[in-house]
């Protein structure tokens, strides 16, 4: 069967990997249809940092109809319990369903709407992207990220202008000619400016889309919750989930942390690229990033577990990244910490990862919690 795209198909995704590159575990299959489900409904759902209500109603609806217990914190994130044993010597799973975005800076005289970046969206890679205007009480427009004067047959400039915040724009999809007419649909400074995401699928087990960091994992844990519901699994220890909305401007993990919590895992994404070792297809292990070290006996028991399972992983240090985890350190919180996650390309670009990485990093959350 030859298919370039596949949106979804009732979420059956893994019909479509090819019979010559199926390797996944069968038991794991509908486990992995399942997240990648997951991962396109959170990724349809706007949420750049601090915009999280809508992503994070629809995790307490899951959740819920999963059979967990979960409840939303003060500060908006998600916070679900799924049991297990010893409530003294618990693991925390920290994912988180904020993205990168921008906010309304400015209404130009022209209409056109100046932006401030959220998180690390660079300019450069948003350029020409469709995206949704949030208003507060005027509901949602449609525009497009161009540059100033975008049009090659007019501006001169057009090959060497350095793009940056400055030199691109939002142009509504509505007749606005002047400041006031964008003010008369409601526009103004503080809205929200969310970025299609495009998701995709492909015949052989690739997936593309804005946002996978870090709704990827988000699905992973979702599916890990699903996992130990439908399989009346009981760990050794007590297993806390914890879905924040504002680790991409950095203090998305820094509270809560439920009583009894001895360890902490960022489930996020792993990175790809020169110099590092891990594929799309691979869980990511971090043993540094600009952090610092990850707790060195976590990492170990971590790497010994995925040999152990014939579980497909590599080990880097990334050299630009932060997690919540580390948040939730800075804060004060007194445990060992780790981050995994399915390796992922081009990172706070169009990104793109695999099935493949999505099912390794799920079997080492298995093998390492039960």
């Amino acid at each position: 069967m030859a298919v370039s795209f596949l949106l979804y198909n009732k979420g059956k995704y893994l019909e479509f990997y090819r019979k010559e590159k199926k390797t996944m575990l069968e038991e794991n299959r509908n486990y992995v249809n399942y997240m990648v489900e997951q991962a396109r409904k959170l990724i349809s759902i706007d949420s750049p940092s601090g915009y999280g209500y809508h992503v994070t109603e629809y995790l307490l609806e899951e959740l819920k109809r999963l059979g967990c217990t979960a409840h939303r914190t003060v500060k908006g994130g998600v916070i679900a319990d799924l049991g297990g044993g010893d409530a003294s010597d618990a693991i925390l799973l920290e994912a988180h369903c904020d993205t990168l975005g921008a906010m309304v800076h400015e209404i130009k005289p022209n209409g056109h709407l100046k932006m401030t970046n959220i998180g690390g969206m660079l300019p450069a890679n948003a350029e020409t992207e469709n995206v949704r205007v949030v208003t507060k009480f005027n509901g949602i427009y449609e525009g497009t990220c161009q540059l100033v004067n975008p049009s090659k047959h007019v501006n001169l400039e057009y090959t060497v202008t350095e793009r940056n915040w400055d030199t691109i724009e939002i142009v509504l999809d509505e007749d606005v000619k002047s400041k006031a007419d964008a003010e008369a649909l409601g526009i103004m400074p503080g809205d929200y400016v969310c970025f299609e995401p495009r998701f995709r699928v492909t015949d052989s087990g690739y997936i593309k889309s804005r946002f996978l960091d870090d709704k990827l994992s988000s699905s992973i844990l979702l599916g890990y919750a699903k996992y130990i519901k439908e399989e009346h699994i009981k760990t050794r220890r007590n297993v806390y989930l914890h879905f924040t909305i504002y680790e991409e401007v950095g203090h998305g993990g820094s509270a809560p942390v439920p009583a009894g919590v001895t360890e902490a895992w960022s489930v996020d994404m792993g990175c790809v690229g020169t110099g590092l070792q891990c594929t799309e297809r691979q869980v990511s292990i971090c043993a540094k990033d600009s952090g610092g070290p990850y707790n060195y006996d976590v990492v170990k028991r971590q790497i010994e577990l995925a040999k152990a399972n014939g579980i497909d992983f590599a080990v880097d240090i990334y050299p630009a990244y932060g997690s919540d985890v580390e948040a939730t350190l800075r804060a004060g919180n007194d445990v060992r910490h780790g981050l995994i996650g399915p390796g992922v390309f081009a990172s706070h670009g169009y990104e793109r990862s695999h099935v493949d990485g999505v099912e390794n990093t799920f079997r080492l959350i298995r093998a390492y919690i039960g």
